[in-house]
């Protein structure tokens, strides 16, 4: 079993006898544009809770004016913004779907399915590499692993 003083990485983090540099550093980009699209697919639920947040404060907006004697304005919102579709046919939840369905689903199994077939589906070996050539061996807070438990 590795210790933190262990030179090197944990088996589940080194590089299978055979495989080259550029296989590593292919299957490093290939993570690090999972990580991207792992960040772009926050912002798109980001965008729709915030546009359904939108839409329910909308509700309130409408009430208020009501109440202030503006009942145009009032039926205005709700039979021409309230419930609108944020693109033609579509509200942000089936947005949400359809990029998860056809496009982040995919890109996931996609880099899976390369790791499996290239490194027997060890994960991020290019940081595993970068992080021993990086730090201080022998130093405190450069261990290669955290403390046993």
């Amino acid at each position: 079993m590795a210790t933190p003083d262990t030179p090197g990485p944990d088996a589940t983090h080194q590089r299978p006898e055979g495989v080259t540099d550029t296989t590593v550093e292919a299957l490093g980009k290939l993570s690090e544009a999972l990580e991207v699209l792992e960040h772009a697919r926050g912002y798109l639920y980001g965008f729709h809770r915030l546009t359904g947040k939108a839409d329910l404060n909308l509700s309130e907006a409408e009430e208020l004016f009501r109440t202030a004697g503006h009942p145009e304005i009032a039926d205005r919102l709700s039979s021409e913004i309230i419930g609108r579709n944020v693109i033609e046919g579509r509200w942000t939840f089936q947005i949400v779907e359809d990029y998860d369905d056809h496009y982040y689903a995919e890109f996931k199994a996609f880099e899976k399915e390369a790791r499996d077939a290239l490194v027997g589906g060890k994960r991020h070996l290019f940081e595993a590499e970068m992080k021993e050539d990086r730090r201080t061996k022998g130093k405190e807070h450069h261990e290669a692993l955290p403390p046993e438990a």
